[in-house]
């Protein structure tokens, strides 16, 4: 399996690693980034031989987010290509989401916006002690729309709400507390933790494993067409909104938008 914007490697055990490779824009999610994340996760789910999965990111970050060049596309598209865009989005969160298989994130660096829906539909999260965390779509005139579902089943209402809507920046000790990541570690003991969690499943039926994933999920809070298409209505109405336009425009002129203090 090939791709542009990831790299996937199989070890002999089929524990897969599927790692974000954009590491130049802080592995940003690019419309190619979307595309490739929904049909490496149904490749995954798919294959049989592969048994656990760790999603991670090259360089320094583990994930920044929607790429701000994708978003101010989107705001200039029509309203069918907006639509069309925010769906592959959403059909790529949900297909992490329902993967057949364990899906656990090593987070190697910070994580915003989508980032934190991309660690939001792992199994459970293990990040670096040093990394920074944060919703920060409301700075720039957007909600964390099509991540939002994933978001609030991970966290629950109570806590979500927190760090929901203020943008404000939070370290792995919070994220723990919140939910987000099950442990944080020092870098040098990153691998050996990720390493820990993979070697139950080795011992565990695949189909068994799945089967009660997907028991999980329904026993959970249901993120089903309706949910999403929601999302997707709420986040092209951001995309049409005065507030992206003035927020997206003045991030790339290094400028202040009108709601800032």
């Amino acid at each position: 399996m090939r791709y542009e914007t990831l790299l996937i490697d199989v070890d002999a055990r089929g524990v897969a690693t599927l790692t974000l490779n954009r590491p130049e824009k802080h592995n940003a999610m690019s419309g190619k980034m979307i595309e490739e994340l929904k049909e490496a996760a149904e490749a995954l789910g798919a294959s049989p031989e592969v048994r656990v999965v760790v999603l991670t990111g090259a360089g320094k970050s583990f994930c920044a987010g929607g790429d701000l060049g994708w978003m101010q596309a989107q705001m200039a598209a029509d309203p069918e290509t907006r639509f069309v865009e925010a769906r592959k989005l959403a059909e790529a969160l949900q297909a992490l989401n329902t993967l057949p298989k364990p899906l656990i994130g090593r987070l190697q660096g910070n994580a915003f916006g989508g980032g934190v829906g991309m660690a939001s539909v792992c199994d459970m999260a293990i990040g670096v002690d040093s990394l920074t965390m944060g919703l920060t779509e409301t700075k720039l005139g957007l909600i964390p729309a099509t991540i939002g579902p994933y978001v609030l089943a991970r966290m629950g209402e109570a806590l979500a709400r927190r760090v929901f809507m203020s943008a404000r920046l939070f370290k792995a000790q919070e994220a723990v507390s919140l939910g987000l990541l099950a442990k944080s570690v020092p870098a040098d003991a990153l691998d050996e933790a990720v390493e820990a969690e993979v070697i139950p499943y080795l011992s565990c039926a695949p189909e068994a494993v799945a089967r009660a994933k997907a028991l999980a999920r329904r026993l959970g809070p249901q993120i089903d067409d309706t949910v999403i298409d929601h999302t997707i209505s709420e986040l092209v109405a951001c995309w049409e909104g005065a507030e992206a336009q003035e927020g997206i425009t003045a991030f790339f002129a290094k400028q202040k938008p009108r709601w800032v203090q």
